[in-house]
Order: C-alpha cells, then structure tokens, then sequence
C-alpha cells in the first residue's frame, strides 16, 4: 500500500478484539491511523490483535470496558482520555467505528424481556450514548461508521429482535450524520452479510452452511472480515469526505 491515507489520525474501533472488529482495526492501522483496540471481556484477543498490528509495523494499543451501560460508556471514555492524553497528549481523535454488538440465537417466539433488552443496551444505547459522549472529543472533519447488517434488508425473522436493533443502527445514522454535516462529520453505515469469523463458525464450516452462504451471494463466496474493513476504510478515509448519511451494503448482493 503506497498511500496511507489516514496517516496521523486516531481510530476507535468497538469490539476489535476479533472478527469483523479486528479486520477493521488491523485494515485502518495499515492506512497509518493509531487505532484505539477496545475489547468488552476478551482482553488476551485485543492483546492479539493490538500484537499483529505491531507486527505489520502499525500503532495500536487496548482498551477495555463492557459497553452494555451508560456506566460502561463512560467507564471506557475515562481509560480512553487516560491512554489517548499518554499517548498523544490530548484526549481527541478522528475515527470512531461502531462495531461491537451481540446477537442472538432465540426465535422471535422464544426471545424473552430480558433478552430483548440486552440487545438493545448493547448494540444501540451504547453506541448512541457513545457517540453523544465523545462529541467534544471527536474533531471536527471526521468519521463515524456504524456497522449495521444486511438484515436490515433481507428478512430473518426468526432473529426479529437482533434485526430491529440494527434498523435502529440505520436511523440513528441518518440523523446523526445531518446532526453532525456542519461539523464536517461524515456518518455512514456499513451492512455485512453472512461473515467467516468465529461467531458464525459453528454452522458456516459445515458443508450445507457453507453451501447456504455461496448461494446467497451474487458473487458465489462467502463474505471475509476483510471485505468489510476495505469499506470502512474507504469511508473513513478523505476519500469519503463526499458520502455521508449512507447504508452501505456490504452482503456482496445476497438476496438481490
């Protein structure tokens, strides 16, 4: 890669510990950005990926805290002004990526109260409280991607309340990114599809999943972590600088 083109600026990736998370910090660390590694319990794979980032000659360090709270939004903002200031001397920086989420495995019959709300604490009030807590902290000129699901499109009803979650991911991007334009603020969704990390490894590595997933994809492969960091690199990058207030989708054409 000849051109980095987010050198000297400072990424917050949610959830990099693995998977998605990990491709998009490991992919804006090689664009040259210091990325800000969070984890919510996984500390030795953050450690992993802030490791593998060093090796490929990147800047990275972790940051742990359990975004199912406000009280864990604001408990990762205090080690992140604390590390950021250590690191950097101010506690500001350019890049901040929505990525950890949960999902779910129970039917729209089966999901309980308690269910329903653990998914919603985690992948929309936190992110929300997030990004309206870090907004003295995010420069002006920079980028918010949100990363939402090919769901939001396709139906799956039998993981109803995981998809309202992130329909609700696509609204809240929408209007923040008219909320944030006059700041120069660019906020966009990316929308995976069917992914190969290690949350859907039990179903995707046996033949009829594997089968299942290619033959959703108009381009007869399953989706990479990489595929995705390649979008939210471009758009977090100032090439993106013209695309806001957008949903990405990023299924490689499942169910077109």
């Amino acid at each position: 890669m000849n051109r980095k083109r987010s050198e000297g600026r400072i990424a917050v990736v949610t959830g990099a510990s693995r998977g998605i998370g990990r491709g998009i910090a490991m992919r804006l660390a090689a664009e040259g950005a210091l990325v800000v590694v969070h984890y919510g319990t996984r500390q030795d794979a953050a450690e992993e990926t802030v490791a593998m980032i060093e090796e490929a000659g990147g800047t990275a360090f972790a940051v742990g805290a359990e975004l199912d709270s406000l009280d864990g939004v604001n408990r990762l903002l205090r080690i992140l002004d604390e590390e950021l200031i250590r690191w950097t001397g101010i506690n500001q920086f350019d890049i901040l990526v929505n990525n950890a989420g949960i999902g779910t495995s129970s039917s729209f019959e089966q999901t309980s109260e308690e269910d329903f709300d653990q998914l919603f604490a985690v992948n929309v009030k936190a992110p929300f409280f997030l990004v309206q807590q870090s907004l003295g902290r995010l420069r002006d000129g920079g980028r918010i991607i949100n990363i939402s699901s090919g769901v939001t499109r396709i139906a799956y009803p039998h993981i109803m309340a995981y998809n309202l979650t992130k329909g609700a991911l696509n609204t809240f991007t929408l209007h923040l990114a008219q909320l944030l334009g006059p700041r120069g603020i660019t906020v966009n969704a990316v929308m995976p599809g069917i992914t190969d990390t290690d949350v859907n490894a039990a179903w995707l590595h046996t033949p009829d999943g594997h089968k299942f997933a290619v033959e959703m994809s108009a381009l007869g492969r399953v989706g990479e972590p990489s595929d995705i960091a390649d979008i939210v690199a471009f758009t977090a990058s100032p090439d993106g600088r013209w695309i806001t207030g957008q949903m990405i989708d990023a299924t490689g054409g499942s169910h077109l």
